[in-house]
């Protein structure tokens, strides 16, 4: 057996100062997707995180609260920590730079890079931004204040310690220039080398006397090390660098890649590479600053009090809908809109409707038909070869998007694979194959594909989603073992038969939205209360406009029915309307006619999941206006508790035929 490949991975240590809200829990949740990826297909990992424990703010923090710096961390650590449980991160190791490990290796690099006559001692007077530790000279600055987070900066004047940053330019360009993957996504790069290398690099200050938090440094004890310099040395101070035990360091350096907030890639992108560089280290791979999850238009701060939590969601929805929802939700690299409307929306549409109502049919008709039994495939037709070609190949899709960091990418593929198999189900029609005795070699057939194509799902979802794999696995009479790996993800006909399906509760209930939001929002805010001890501010939230509805009618002659023209339709093309989340806006053919009709269905459809089915339309109804867009149509559906459902034809048929 040939050895196992590694791959170390990295988030940031964050700042802990209180509970961690969305925007912060999104890049830990996207790193331990990655990290569950890559051991499900083999890797050896190691992925670190941890928290950044140094500097004048937790300091001041600390002293307004009449305790110690480490009193105070001690404390908030158990909040992180949990949070981290919650989520079930699959983290390897936890570093807090507070550990007698961490230090000696930022004391032992200090050394090493002073003897080289990198670290030289000086004067520093410039601005300083105290609440991100950041130095700026006045050109950087924005408005005269901090182009980070737009407080105000204060002229430090000290004695310090300086690192040549300036030496390492020309090699920090020429790295940004032969390494265009170095530092993704492009507008990050662009910015790092527009605004700080094209400029001019200058040399950095790295130590600090004002205050006393921090590592002291190793040959003058009346500095403290830079909290930047400090921090970013943990993902080699966690491997063993410059200890007596580098064996994790040889194994695993360089990382393959950090991911970062956009707010930091400087520290990792300039900083960080030049110190690898004057201690003749190998360079990490890639570092990836993705960015902000804002509230509605607004960046989270627990200040505006426009804050999520994902504590109150994961009580309220579980931890497999939130993580979902992130990574689907938002193209990981680019800022992200959160509104509690999105979030329930994608739980009815993708997970209530497309997954979980796929899983309980599936199961509920090898129940009915085959007495709970998984059946032996025998009768395959042509039709089955457009399923099991697509269940073949996107497990290759989901490869490639997880290696270009795209989780949302992913994941649509993922869903494409379920809707093909929703469509299956309404291609092939059980329930009529059910009725004929003879066709039972058939039903058997289809019922074992659509099994199979869920066992594929369950082992494509598992990075993202463990507990709803393992219940599938649960429901489809199968445990963990050859037929969940990942080197069978894509081989058809794996799933054993003759196992007995369980009939489970409903993976995803459908929510009714008015309802939720108001649970969401009390939720939040008692926790909000909780944690801050100030109230949370009521978010603006846009009223949903539901479709008119039609009035109830009594019994009618069937003389009136006869005026109804119902006819097959196939939906051609399907997009959000630009101002109602419920409503898409269908292009239906019907015949050699072309007509729009806006549907509430949002909640319950994700548009490229619509495109070629064949539904039954209201043809000769009135048009009329919703929300500025002409329907021309009404397209039937039917609605319980738990399933909500398009009517379709069984069989493929022209569109335009006319239904009796």
């Amino acid at each position: 057996m040939s050895e196992k490949k590694q791959f170390y991975l990295t988030t940031p240590i964050y700042y802990p100062s209180g509970n961690l809200h969305l925007g912060h829990t999104y890049t830990t949740v996207a790193a331990d997707a990655l990290a569950r990826f890559k051991r499900l297909s083999g890797f050896e990992v190691k992925f670190l995180t941890g928290t950044d424990e140094h500097g004048q703010k937790i300091q001041l923090v600390a002293e307004a609260k009449g305790v110690t710096p480490i009193q105070y961390l001690d404390g908030i650590m158990k909040d992180i920590k949990k949070l981290w449980s919650d989520l079930e991160i699959s983290y390897d190791d936890f570093i807090r730079t507070t550990e007698p490990r961490h230090e000696a290796t930022v004391q032992a690099a200090f050394q090493k890079l002073y003897d080289k006559g990198d670290i030289y001692k000086g004067e520093y007077e410039g601005y300083y931004c105290t609440p991100c530790e950041s130095f700026w000279t006045e050109s950087q600055l924005n408005d005269g204040k901090c182009p980070d987070c737009g407080r105000e900066v204060h002229i430090a004047k000290e004695e310090a310690y300086f690192f040549k940053l300036s030496k390492y330019q020309e090699k920090l360009e020429t790295l940004f220039a032969e390494n265009p993957n170095f530092l993704l996504p492009v507008s990050r790069k662009n910015e790092m080398v527009n605004n700080f290398l094209k400029p001019g690099l200058d040399d950095l200050c790295v130590s600090r006397t004002t205050f006393d938090w921090g590592v002291k440094v190793p040959f003058d004890d009346k500095h403290v090390v830079y909290v930047w310099f400090d921090a970013v040395i943990n993902y080699i101070s966690a491997l063993g660098y410059l200890s007596d035990d580098e064996g994790e360091f040889e194994k695993f350096w360089p990382a393959d890649v950090h991911l970062v907030g956009k707010e930091i890639v400087r520290f990792h992108t300039l900083i960080w590479p030049a110190m690898l560089m004057a201690l003749d280290l190998p360079l990490p791979k890639q570092v990836f600053g993705h960015g902000w999850i804002l509230f509605g238009n607004d960046k989270m701060s627990k200040s505006k009090g426009n804050v999520m939590y994902a504590e109150p969601l994961i009580d309220l929805y579980g931890i497999d809908t939130l993580k979902y929802f992130l990574l689907r939700e938002f193209s990981f690299g680019s800022d992200g809109s959160f509104t509690p409307e999105k979030f329930l929306s994608r739980v009815n549409s993708d997970l209530a409707n497309d997954l979980g109502n796929l899983v309980s049919r599936t199961i509920a008709m090898v129940e009915k038909y085959n007495g709970a039994i998984m059946p032996t495939p025998t009768m395959t037709e042509p039709i089955d070869g457009e399923l099991k070609k697509l269940a073949g190949d996107t497990s290759m899709n989901v490869e490639a998007a997880m290696d270009k960091l795209d989780f949302s990418g992913a994941l649509e593929s993922i869903w494409k694979l379920v809707s093909r198999t929703n469509k299956y189900i309404d291609e092939t029609t059980p329930w009529i194959l059910a009725k004929d005795e003879e066709r039972k070699p058939r039903l058997d057939t289809v019922l074992y594909n659509l099994s199979e194509s869920i066992r594929i799902i369950s082992i494509l979802i598992r990075p993202f989603m463990e507990k709803t794999s393992n219940r599938i696995w649960t429901q489809l009479g199968i445990e963990e073992g050859h037929e969940t790996t990942w080197d069978v993800v894509g081989v058809w006909g794996t799933l054993p038969v003759g196992r007995t399906v369980i009939k489970g509760a409903n993976l995803f209930p459908r929510l009714d939205i008015e309802k939720e939001l108001i649970r969401i929002e009390e939720k939040n805010a008692k926790f909000f209360a909780e944690k801050t001890g100030q109230p949370v501010a009521k978010p603006e939230v846009a009223p949903v406009e539901e479709p008119e509805e039609e009035e109830e009618t009594s019994m009618i002659e069937y003389e009136d029915f006869t005026k109804v023209d119902l006819r097959v339709a196939t939906i051609v093309e399907a997009k959000k309307h630009p101002n109602a989340d419920k409503l898409l806006i269908l292009q239906v053919q019907l015949g050699e006619e072309t007509r729009q009709i806006v549907s509430g269905i949002a909640k319950y459809y994700q548009p490229d999941a619509l495109v070629g089915k064949q539904v039954m339309v209201v043809t000769n109804l009135k048009p009329r206006k919703l929300r500025g867009e002409i329907s021309h149509g009404m397209i039937l559906a039917a609605d319980d508790e738990e399933t909500f459902t398009l009517a379709t034809v069984a069989d493929s048929i022209a569109s335009g035929t006319k239904v009796w």
